[in-house]
């Protein structure tokens, strides 16, 4: 039995395993997807976002108080 042959029985001859396999493989591909472009905004913008800069106007409001 080829692996074209393995794939189509086990994935692709009824319609349920395909529609999970394919919401899983979607839902798998959004959380990399995701994770990846996050990460990457993040390093392109290090020092510019709230984050980052939290700590210079945070103490000044505590110290108001």
């Amino acid at each position: 039995m080829s692996l074209g042959s393995q794939i189509y029985s086990s994935i692709f001859k009824k319609n349920s395993a395909m529609l999970v396999a394919v919401f899983g493989a979607g839902f798998a591909f959004e959380m990399g997807f995701n994770s990846t472009m996050n990460k990457l905004w993040d390093n392109m913008n290090r020092g510019r976002q709230w984050k980052d800069i939290r700590h210079k106007y945070a103490e000044g409001a505590e110290d108001e108080e």
